[in-house]
């Protein structure tokens, strides 16, 4: 599959209920999480994020998230599979300082080539946060991304620009009814998991859904397919995930939809469009071949 140019947009916003009042983390911001040195901005992702000391800062971008997360990887156990960036409180034992976060710095850098190594880190990490409830801020998220996953599980009427629809319309056409548990799960992987020599993958950067695991994985599967240079085969060697051809229906429905409420009708380009287009025909075929 050829390589794509085009950008994925990453889920940028949620609802914005804290704005940090500058760019750059103000020294009252650093002071409170007890940083001394002065923050270097840290390359790609949204470029928000800034690394102080052994620290990232980064603008808190939906508040009730934000601590929900907190107090879960916080007292989430260490495993030998998988790692998380440790979210640090404040002096003052808060997990905000006037609308900034910070966690610990994870060794490693994102290798969006290791298509498994993402999925199997994506897993661990599912496994090991199964029990836990829906958070209730998921029903108050009203961006693009929340849109676009309400869409792709048929709770709001698909509605796009005419391009979106001649993407859209043969998975809709492809899209069944599925029996599968949700649970909180990684909703953007690639690009999310961290590698480094001799340490199991790093989980980051975590936007909550609640779906199915196989939803989430397919999620990374469909990334890695449109984006990444990723072979088709890698929908055969994860298809004993439940409900595997659907997963990917709804995962693509998801992206698309997204895609076209943060780009516009004015935002498709050949290689755009062009992304997307054989993805779609492996998944439908997925998910009409009896086994999806």
């Amino acid at each position: 599959m050829p390589a794509s140019t085009v950008l994925r947009p990453s889920r940028a916003f949620r609802v914005l209920t804290v704005a940090p009042s500058a760019n750059r983390p103000p020294e009252a911001v650093l002071t409170a999480f007890g940083v001394n040195n002065g923050p270097v901005l840290l390359p790609g992702g949204k470029g928000v994020a800034w690394r102080a000391d052994h620290l990232v800062v980064k603008p808190v971008e939906f508040l009730a998230e934000t601590l929900w997360r907190a107090e879960v990887l916080h007292a989430l156990p260490n495993s030998a599979e998988f790692r998380v960036a440790r979210p640090i409180r404040t002096v003052d034992g808060a997990w905000v300082a006037d609308g900034w976060e910070a966690s610990l710095l994870v060794a490693g850098e994102p290798d969006v080539s290791r298509q498994d190594d993402v999925l199997r880190a994506g897993i661990a990490f599912h496994a090991a946060i199964v029990d836990l409830p829906r958070p209730a801020f998921l029903d108050q998220c009203n961006d693009p991304w929340s849109y676009g996953d309400r869409v792709a599980w048929d709770e709001l009427p698909v509605q796009a620009s005419a391009v979106a629809m001649g993407l859209l319309q043969p998975l809709v056409d492809a899209r069944r009814p599925v029996d599968l548990i949700s649970q909180v799960v990684h909703g953007d992987l690639p690009g999310n998991v961290l590698f480094a020599d001799g340490l199991p993958p790093a989980v980051i950067d975590w936007p909550v859904y609640w779906r199915p695991t196989s939803w989430a994985s397919a999620v990374a599967v469909a990334d890695a397919l449109c984006w990444y240079d990723a072979q088709p085969d890698l929908i055969a060697r994860w298809s004993h995930l439940p409900r595997w051809g659907q997963m990917l229906v709804r995962a693509l429905i998801y992206r698309i939809v997204t895609d076209d409420v943060v780009f516009g009708p004015t935002g498709w380009t050949a290689d755009h469009f062009s992304a997307y287009r054989p993805v779609i025909e492996l998944a439908t075929a997925c998910a009409n071949d009896g086994s999806g």
